[in-house]
């Protein structure tokens, strides 16, 4: 996916089928495809305006969203937890399934880290 078109472009677009012609005919004079006059229309028709749509969920408001006190709590008085056992807490107190990418991701938008293997393999591997 590109760029969003310029609001120029959209609006004269959305004014060109306005007048009367049709979507197609909007869309090859635009050089735009069909779909895209469709969307700049139902745009129109439904916001009022023509500025693009604010993309992705804005961050937080996942499933983990209301957890962020509980992983930074929790991390901060075991830091050695591994992703596995935050899942395994996770579901076993808070009755929620997620995986393990989630629970990196969220910890991630919290600037903590995660120890990647459990105590006893990285003694192991050192």
């Amino acid at each position: 996916m590109g760029k969003p078109l310029p609001v120029e472009l959209r609006e004269r677009v959305v004014a060109f089928v306005e007048e009367g012609h049709s979507h197609r005919s909007a869309a090859a004079r635009f050089r735009v495809s069909v779909k895209f006059v469709n969307d700049m229309v139902i745009l129109k028709r439904e916001t009022g305006g023509l500025e693009p749509r604010a993309q992705g969920n804005g961050g937080g408001h996942g499933k983990l969203g209301r957890l962020q006190g509980w992983l930074q709590a929790r991390m901060h008085a075991k830091p050695d937890l591994t992703l596995d056992d935050l899942v395994l807490e996770i579901s076993e107190t808070h009755k929620m399934t997620v995986h393990r990418v989630s629970v990196w991701r969220a910890l991630r938008s919290l600037g903590l880290t995660h120890k990647k293997r459990p105590a006893s393999r990285r003694a192991e591997a050192t």
